[in-house]
């Protein structure tokens, strides 16, 4: 439905959250193309100068990237994930993969100690999915199960700081492991998670830790200025 036409500032800020709404529910996912500005001003009813500086307002805040020639993509889900994303692009993978144990370790610690039936119901359909993108040979799709299932991981620990924290570093974390698992799938990117899952469903906290903690990027040589062996 044409959103309502209030005075001009409230209507801006009324199509902006109505963009941000399509991507922080998952409408417009992450790496995604949102449709065109003629699109949007048939779809919410609103002159192309309010589009416009809705778009630009999101792209400001790092949810949006507009590409000249391409389109305009969603490249975070909150202004805090858009924030992070760029300021951690350039970090030293090392530096990424150490921040992602320590997180990773806390959290399924306390997911080992208070997930519930539903949490283990979730994370098992998450790592058949994650299995099923192995067997596929699907590279992107064993990425975003991979991500999804990690976060779950991090949700199940049901600590709300813990698991905002982790969300808005998903595509920093996302985006170094679709690096290091390249174009294709090769038997020394697998990791098995099924120790971790296991130690989870039996409370075994101290096993999860260390379980989780042995998860890093690889970090092969030549990859993200990891140093190369003469």
């Amino acid at each position: 439905m044409p959103l309502s036409h209030p005075r001009r500032s409230a209507l801006s800020e009324q199509v902006i959250a109505e963009l941000r709404n399509q991507i922080t529910s998952g409408e417009w996912p992450v790496g995604s193309r949102i449709p065109t500005e003629p699109e949007l001003v048939e779809q919410l009813g609103v002159a192309r100068n309010t589009v416009r500086e809705a778009v630009r307002a999101l792209a400001h805040n790092g949810l949006l990237d507009i590409r000249q020639g391409s389109g305009t993509y969603v490249v975070a889900t909150s202004e805090l994930a858009g924030v992070m994303h760029r300021r951690f692009a350039d970090a030293d993978p090392r530096h990424i993969a150490e921040l992602r144990a320590a997180l990773e370790s806390a959290a399924a610690k306390l997911a080992a100690e208070r997930r519930t039936e539903r949490d283990l119901k979730q994370l098992d359909a998450l790592l058949d999915r994650r299995e099923a993108a192995w067997e596929a040979g699907e590279a992107e799709a064993f990425v975003t199960a991979d991500a999804t299932f990690h976060l779950a991981v991090v949700a199940a620990s049901h600590n709300d700081v813990i698991t905002a924290v982790y969300a808005d570093l998903g595509e920093v974390l996302r985006d170094w492991l679709r690096a290091d698992v390249g174009a294709e799938l090769t038997p020394e990117t697998y990791m098995d998670h099924t120790r971790l899952l296991d130690a989870i469903r039996v409370g075994d906290a101290e096993a999860a830790a260390a379980e989780a903690a042995s998860y890093p990027f690889l970090c092969r040589p030549g990859r993200f200025g990891a140093p190369s062996a003469d």
